[in-house]
C-alpha cells in the first residue's frame, strides 16, 4: 500500500501524513524534510526564496522505501514520482481565507504568497495529479478544519483497510 497526500503548502498534508501513518501502522515520508537532510537540491531560486528539489535524486532515494510498501508520501506537486508508485493520491484542499492565513503566518510575502493562492484556486495540483495518475486513484478532500481532518483520516483508514482485504 502506497499513498500520496499532496497540495499547496498549507493544506495540512503534513497534519494528516503524520496522523495517518501512526493509525495505520505505516511509514511517513515528507518529501521536503527529506531533501534538506540529504541536500537534494540543483540550486536556489532567489525569487522564491527556496532551494530547488532535485527530482531525480529523490527519486532515487525513495525507490527502496516505495517497493517495500506501506508508506505515505507528503509533497506539493507530483508529476515527477513514478505512477507505479502509488495506488490512491489525495489532494487535499483548503478554502482561500483559511489558506491566506496560514501560508502568511509561515511568514510567505509577496509572489510566493500570493502564487501560492493563485495555485490553490485554480486547482493547479489537483489537475496535475489526475494528468499524472489514473483518474480513478485520484480524490480531493476538504482540510479546512479539525473535523474535516477527522473526516479525511477515518475514510482515508476505511479505504486503506479494503484494500488491503483485497490485495493481501
Amino acid at each position: 500500500m502506497r499513498v500520496l497526500s499532496l497540495g499547496t503548502p498549507g493544506v495540512g498534508k503534513t497534519t494528516l501524513g503524520k496522523e495517518l501513518a501512526s493509525r495505520a501502522g505505516m511509514t511517513y515520508v515528507n518529501v521536503g524534510d527529506m531533501a534538506k537532510e540529504g541536500e537534494l537540491y540543483e540550486g536556489f531560486d532567489e525569487e522564491y526564496g527556496c532551494p530547488i528539489l532535485d527530482e531525480d535524486r529523490v527519486i532515487d532515494e525513495l525507490e527502496d522505501k516505495m517497493s517495500e510498501g506501506g508508506v505515505i508520501v507528503d509533497y506539493h506537486g507530483c508529476d515527477f514520482f513514478p505512477e507505479r508508485w502509488f495506488h490512491i493520491v489525495f489532494v487535499l484542499r483548503t478554502e482561500n481565507s483559511f489558506l491566506y492565513d496560514r501560508l502568511e503566518s509561515r511568514g510567505y510575502k509577496g509572489k510566493k504568497l500570493q502564487d501560492n493562492i493563485q495555485c490553490e484556486i485554480f486547482q493547479t495540483l489537483y489537475e496535475e495529479a489526475v494528468l499524472s495518475y489514473r483518474e480513478e486513484i485520484v480524490h480531493q478532500l476538504p482540510s479546512n478544519t479539525p473535523e474535516d481532518l477527522e473526516r479525511n483520516l477515518d475514510q482515508i483508514m476505511q479505504w486503506i483497510e479494503q484494500w488491503m482485504k483485497d490485495n493481501n
